[in-house]
């Protein structure tokens, strides 16, 4: 397996490849339906991928769900921004939506159309194998097809070490777990959090409640009242957009004068949410898996029917550096020793 990804700033950037290629001019788009035009200081330049149309489909969690969908399109937009390509969304407000949206791209004859989400998978093997001919790639599942290339990630090595550092700094022996569906990456999530707790704290109970939903803030906002009123102090979500109902509780709590955190998931969110009440996150490099599987499709190197699968050895999933506002010196320390004990592979973390 490549490394993808090399650490900067606390940060994992993809190593921009050079870029050639040739394809259909694509036409102007409206940005306000989802799409990105060149900037106007490309004008008279000569880019790249400027002949390239590259598709987004997100799922029902939507584009601004501060979560992986949006990671997607901000790694979509570099890739406008550094090569000239063309780059549009679709979002999707069901799963009704999914076959349609991919298909628009198809009859339009884009480059590359991306399914985000593990809901996509089921339309992107269906589109897929009626269109041999266009490209496909999916993030959070595997779909078999000679035209699609499939990016997963150990999210349950990223998620032990959000276990570690819960563990050792919960005051109540009390964390929480918030999923959104309950399906096998976010399983995964769940499962490698209670791992990396019990490893450092046996004691400590971790409460789970799924709330059967990415895109619904309010249930998020229930089951992080529920934990937070039986004494949880520490909750980590992987619940999509309806996480952010799990970080309005922590607020109002803070608010309020009570001490509790939320760990969050995907993104850096305390870029989004704040220093007060988000403790560190389980960061996913959506991002960059986006655009290098873009990239190479720019530079005619894509490479269908293949899966590939990030983890901590290749800077796929970790914590972001902004950790070390609220997480004490030591508490960093064990966590680098168990992730390093992770890559080495002296621990297998489970994933279900």
């Amino acid at each position: 397996m490549k490394t993808w990804f090399k650490s900067t700033a606390g940060l994992m950037l993809a190593a921009t490849l050079v870029l050639s290629g040739c394809g259909t001019k694509p036409a102007p788009q409206d940005a306000a339906n989802g799409s990105s035009k060149p900037s106007e200081s490309s004008a008279g330049a000569s880019k790249k991928g400027e002949k390239f149309n590259i598709g987004m489909v997100t799922d029902i969690g939507g584009v601004n769900d501060k979560s992986f969908n949006q990671s997607a399109w901000e790694g979509l937009n570099e890739i406008k921004k550094e090569t000239g390509a063309n780059v549009k969304y679709l979002q999707s407000k069901s799963d009704a939506d999914f076959i349609p949206n991919l298909n628009q791209y198809v009859k339009d004859n884009y480059n590359l159309t991306w399914g985000i989400g593990f809901l996509m998978g089921d339309a992107i093997k269906t589109v897929a194998a009626q269109n041999p001919k266009s490209n496909f790639a999916i993030i959070d599942n595997v779909v078999e097809g000679p035209n699609v290339e499939s990016v997963t990630f150990a999210e349950q090595e990223g998620s032990y070490l959000t276990g570690v550092v819960a563990g050792l700094m919960t005051k109540t022996n009390k964390v929480g777990f918030v999923g959104g569906l309950e399906i096998p990456v976010v399983k995964r999530f769940e499962v490698g959090f209670k791992a990396g707790v019990a490893a450092v704290n046996p004691n400590a109970k971790v409460n789970i409640i799924y709330a059967a939903a990415f895109d619904k803030p309010d249930l998020g906002k229930a089951a992080a009242a529920t934990m937070y009123n039986d004494g949880a102090d520490i909750i980590f979500h992987a619940a999509g957009a309806t996480g952010n109902g799990v970080f309005n509780e922590a607020k109002d709590r803070v608010k309020a004068g009570k001490k509790v955190w939320v760990i969050g998931v995907d993104k850096d969110q305390s870029l989004e949410f704040g220093d007060d009440v988000t403790l560190t996150s389980m960061v996913k490099r959506v991002d960059q898996a986006v655009k290098r599987v873009t990239m190479d499709v720019i530079d005619g190197k894509f490479q269908g029917g293949k899966n590939v699968v990030l983890g901590l050895k290749d800077d796929g999933v970790g914590l972001p550096d902004t950790s070390k506002k609220n997480v004490p010196a030591d508490v960093l320390k064990k966590v680098d020793e168990y992730k390093e004990k992770i890559v080495k592979g002296e621990i297998k973390v489970p994933e279900k």
